[in-house]
């Protein structure tokens, strides 16, 4: 099946799952409580605007080779509530496979912002009047990422016609989602100039992840990465970058993500499986060049796959 029929259906069947644990914590159907991931790629996704690279004319010319821009969704089936981490400029198509439908009202009960880049946020645009009307769906947010949607239009279009309703998060206290599901806002570091960032560690009744798509230099992360990365059972972890010279003569302190092999060695004695990279620009090889895919593997780490399922 090619991915963009995956995308539509997803949700509605019983998944052949891939999932991010080692093999003994394979479901055999569904988890009633899981995260999906919905995209893998950098905020401008794949085929990337202004890209004449070989993997962007390929997604152009094949819409099954296309990745949409990382984002998580979260499923507790038992109480029947659905929340998504980000959202990003492809919402729509997330949404739906997220859901299995295309006409689920409400869409979500919950929408949780890391930061005020781009591809984090702007895909709020598509609750709007001109396009699905939404009403009252929360948007969980910082408060800078909550007051620049208050204060900013056409942000603040969306809270004076009560399409969203804005709720204040604090950093590192849990926001209890549903009886079986918990996340706790992480401050990481990042270039801050709308807001400021957070990750999230995302608790289910049974295993616990870690989102953390942007982060500086984990260096400037008050927290110890290993540690937190040894309290969850998955981390998804920023990918953006796997070598310096895929920044065509920019300087890392201007674009601020941590290398793939930077964090890999910060994390050398992590489990195997444990460490999965999302967020990958359209120049990082990691997303098309399966030998790169290979030697990552062989060293314990992992990219994600859009569509995959990690039970909690």
């Amino acid at each position: 099946m090619a991915k963009g029929e995956r995308h539509a259906v997803l949700a509605a069947v019983t998944i052949a799952l891939v999932v991010l644990l080692p093999a003994e914590h394979a479901a055999p159907e569904t988890p009633a409580v899981r995260a999906v991931i919905l995209g893998i790629a950098q905020d401008g996704g794949v085929p990337h605007v202004g890209c004449a690279r070989d993997v962007c004319a390929a997604a152009w010319r094949d819409p099954s080779r296309r990745e949409r821009v990382a984002s998580l969704g979260l499923v507790d089936e038992t109480e029947g509530r659905i929340f998504l981490i980000d959202a990003t400029p492809d919402l729509p198509s997330q949404l739906v496979t997220l859901t299995g439908r295309a006409d689920r009202r409400p869409v979500v009960d919950g929408i949780l912002l890391t930061h005020a880049h781009v591809g984090h946020y702007a895909g709020l645009m598509y609750l709007g009047r001109e396009a699905l009307g939404a009403s009252g769906i929360p948007v969980h947010a910082t408060p800078r990422m909550a007051g620049l949607l208050r204060e900013n239009q056409p942000w603040s279009r969306l809270v004076a016609l009560g399409q969203v309703s804005l709720r204040e998060i604090e950093p590192g206290r849990p926001l209890v989602l549903t009886p079986r599901l918990r996340v706790v806002p992480l401050p990481v570091p990042h270039r801050d100039e709308l807001s400021d960032t957070v990750g999230f560690r995302v608790e289910g009744p049974l295993r616990k992840l870690l989102y953390i798509p942007d982060v500086d230099r984990w260096e400037r992360w008050e927290r110890d990465l290993a540690g937190e990365v040894a309290d969850v059972d998955v981390a998804l972890l920023d990918g953006t970058f796997e070598d310096v010279g895929e920044l065509g003569g920019r300087r890392m302190e201007e674009v601020r993500h941590p290398l793939v092999g930077d964090t890999m060695r910060r994390l050398a004695t992590a489990p195997r499986g444990r460490v999965v990279f999302i967020h990958l620009n359209h120049t990082n090889r990691l997303l098309w060049d399966e030998a790169a895919r290979w030697r990552l593997t062989a060293r314990g780490f992992g990219v994600a796959r859009d569509g995959e399922v990690i039970p909690l």
